[in-house]
């Protein structure tokens, strides 16, 4: 996943690297997933008004779908690479589907299990179509976040 940060992480970042305003790190992270995915249509959203692009929006059949919090520590994440990337040291795992959620295309990471502020997003290599029973997953090595 390296499409691109949020508008809310990128002013963020600026204010805090070349202003006088300071970000703190959220105090927690969760992984969400994406139907349709479209990079200039998620850039500016928030936690909240991704909801009718995330799994599980009013009216979808994303049973059982919800966010994946991962700990933000060195047992979860790969330390940084020379050039700027890190990937998942643990599986993610969402919840067995109850129902068919349909196509995924893309991932997301926020800072809240439900609304919060949308941090970064991208598009999977591979578009899948999770049907009732399958467990979508992120195997180790396979969610890639790169800052480049």
């Amino acid at each position: 996943m390296s499409d691109a940060m949020s508008d809310y992480l990128e002013a963020a970042l600026i204010n805090h690297l070349f202003r006088a305003d300071t970000f703190s790190k959220p105090s927690a992270i969760y992984v969400g997933l994406i139907r349709y995915y479209e990079a200039s249509k998620v850039e500016a959203l928030t936690g909240t008004t991704i909801g009718p692009k995330e799994l599980g929006a009013a009216g979808d059949t994303a049973l059982s779908y919800s966010r994946v919090g991962v700990t933000q520590n060195n047992s979860n994440w790969d330390a940084p690479s020379t050039a700027g990337a890190t990937q998942n040291a643990g599986a993610i795992s969402f919840n067995t589907a109850t129902g068919d959620w349909g196509m995924v295309s893309g991932v997301f990471v926020v800072d809240a299990s439900g609304g919060g502020n949308l941090l970064l997003h991208g598009a999977l290599t591979t578009p899948r179509d999770v049907k009732s029973g399958d467990l979508f997953k992120f195997n180790v090595g396979d969610l890639d976040i790169s800052f480049t």
